[in-house]
């Protein structure tokens, strides 16, 4: 255990899959999305863009508080949280993407990302669980959620 804590509810498992690979992923995850939807806000343009604009900045707010607590989090547990945006890049299922998307084409790519982070997440409440981490377990699972629903209204905004 890193920092003199006694609580490692990860030390259950001797697969090294801990609080590093479930929520250093989960933050850094998060993060890559928030750079990518605030990136997304400053440059939607067209018919879709005052929805976009509006719904981008809250999902962004939301995410850079969440990102705040799961790093408290992954502190909590004795852990170092990530240092750099290298660190964060090499931790994240998220890539970034290159060129000018179209407005279309940054909401089909915020939807994929959101699905990356739900996929991430529910595999990690499922790993908090089986370490008896219910603290974890919750704040991963209203993650979660989140993610689910920015899927559904980003989802909404392409329908025809």
């Amino acid at each position: 255990m890193l920092d003199g804590f006694s609580f490692d509810p990860f030390s259950l498992f001797d697969d090294g899959i801990g609080p590093t690979e479930v929520g250093v992923g989960c933050v850094a995850d998060s993060y890559l999305l928030m750079v990518k939807t605030q990136a997304y806000h400053w440059n939607a343009v067209g018919p879709l863009f005052h929805s976009v604009h509006l719904l981008t900045e809250e999902q962004y707010n939301n995410l850079f508080k969440a990102i705040d607590e799961m790093a408290e989090r992954v502190r909590a547990l004795g852990y170092p949280a990530p240092y750099s945006i290298t660190d964060m890049i090499s931790h994240s299922e998220i890539t970034e993407n290159v060129g000018n998307p179209t407005t279309e084409q940054m909401i089909t790519n915020l939807i994929n990302d959101h699905e990356i982070a739900a996929r991430r997440f529910r595999q990690s409440v499922a790993r908090a669980e089986d370490a008896a981490d219910v603290v974890t377990a919750d704040m991963l699972t209203a993650r979660m959620a989140f993610h689910e629903k920015a899927i559904w209204m980003l989802s909404a905004l392409l329908a025809k």
